[in-house]
């Protein structure tokens, strides 16, 4: 690596490679981008997919805050694109998921304790006004979930009097 770089150094710019071209903010497009990995073995028809996604600011946001989303019954993971970011650079290991827990006795079935199981998932998100309670049987909680790891299934809970119960968590 060392000898590359002493030869790059010694490398010099033609009169038709200089001078600098400055990217002034006025240069730059108005469009909100989103790149998107697509978690899938087979070959995807990239025109119909840049036909499909052709976002504005506010569709933007409503993407993001919607995940997770998927494109012929494939997982997509999304990333606003930052303008001055390289796409190499970008990491695509994190998305949304609705983490339904299923199993807490009825007595403990409350925001706080669902958040506090889903703990083990990933980042949870505290929303203000999303409904935890789904037809009375589960919980649902909104994790960032790393899925370069192995979902975690559930966890044991234990109480005062040392029973232990198993919880499953299921992903929407």
């Amino acid at each position: 690596m060392d000898e590359l770089t002493k030869q790059w150094k010694g490398l010099s710019l033609s009169q038709r490679e200089g001078p600098k071209f400055r990217m002034r903010p006025d240069l730059a497009t108005t469009e909100y981008i989103i790149t998107a990995k697509f978690l899938t073995k087979r070959a995807l028809n990239m025109d119909a997919i840049a036909a499909t996604f052709q976002p504005f600011k506010a569709d933007v946001d409503n993407i993001l805050a919607n995940e997770p989303w998927s494109y012929d019954k494939n997982l997509m993971v999304l990333q606003q694109y930052e303008a001055g970011s390289e796409v190499e650079d970008l990491t695509f290991n994190l998305t949304h998921f609705w983490v339904q827990v299923h199993g807490i006795p009825v007595r403990f079935m409350n925001k706080r304790v669902a958040e506090g199981l889903c703990e083990t998932v990933g980042q949870v998100c505290h929303l203000q006004n999303a409904p935890t309670v789904d037809g009375g049987s589960f919980m649902r909680v909104r994790v960032l979930v790393d899925i370069s790891q192995p979902l975690c299934r559930g966890r044991v809970i234990a109480f005062d009097d040392d029973m232990e119960q198993w919880v499953s968590f299921k992903y929407e």
